[in-house]
């Protein structure tokens, strides 16, 4: 994988538990500056304080999900190009073209491993995935 692995990367998600997994997944594919929020409001703090090259959100959290905190970071100029992949439980049809509309750049449905993650992660950074 020749996505630069030094970037900053949010993983962000309620379940404390699912960022330990994501946390040791993107260590697993050599990522090593990882940061963590437990919701949207948490996240778009950290994001108007520090650049990140990657946000890797769940869709379904409280009080301000994962679909709302897209919608805020494509509308903000100083965000909208941050490249964001959603991670939910659900593969309706409707969720993943509402995610699409609202600007996702990637979509992963759980459960997902190592693999899958950066499968996803080098469609995002096409110019960058190897051969």
């Amino acid at each position: 994988m020749a996505v630069d692995l030094s970037m900053p990367v949010l993983v962000v998600d309620d379940y404390s538990t699912m960022i330990r997994i994501i946390r040791n997944l993107l260590k697993q594919l050599g990522f090593d500056n990882i940061d963590d929020a437990s919701d949207g409001s948490a996240a778009l703090n950290k994001m108007r304080g520090k650049k990140y090259g990657l946000v890797i959100s769940d869709w379904n959290m409280e009080p301000m999900t994962g679909y709302d905190l897209l919608k805020e970071v494509r509308a903000d100029p100083n965000l909208a190009t941050t490249p964001f992949i959603m991670i939910t439980a659900e593969s309706k049809t409707e969720n993943v073209i509402a995610a699409k509309k609202a600007g996702v750049n990637n979509y992963i449905v759980k459960p997902f491993n190592a693999a899958t993650l950066k499968t996803k992660i080098e469609a995002v950074f096409p110019d960058m995935a190897t051969a």
